[in-house]
């Protein structure tokens, strides 16, 4: 068993936002079982999820969803610039900026 830990760096909107979209997939819906059917990929899921709660103070201000759409907004801000590209997007996966991922297939 491989015990050794791996750290992610999220900006602290990042994680904001990302803590909320977790709690509403997890919580609020049953997408998360639609979105990861292998139960093992829970694990890391929970353990993010719970990092991100006990770490972000904003989840328990009054003034959560302003807060939260400033975050998103300065998000998008980032990916698309100024114009914030974003909402008028139809969620078309070809046309969401592109990250770069390596190749995961297998030899045959």
């Amino acid at each position: 068993m491989d015990d050794d830990a791996i750290t992610i760096r999220l900006t602290h909107d990042q994680a904001f936002v990302l803590s909320d979209w977790l709690y509403r997939v997890m919580f609020q819906s049953d997408d998360l079982q639609e979105i990861v059917r292998d139960r093992a990929v829970w694990s890391a899921i929970y353990t993010i999820s719970g990092t991100l709660d006990t770490t972000l103070s904003e989840i328990f201000m009054p003034d959560y969803g302003p807060r939260l759409e400033a975050a998103k907004q300065r998000l998008r801000a980032g990916l698309y610039g100024e114009a914030d590209e974003s909402t008028t997007l139809s969620g078309d996966a070809a046309i969401a900026p592109q990250v770069h991922r390596p190749d995961r297939s297998f030899p045959s």
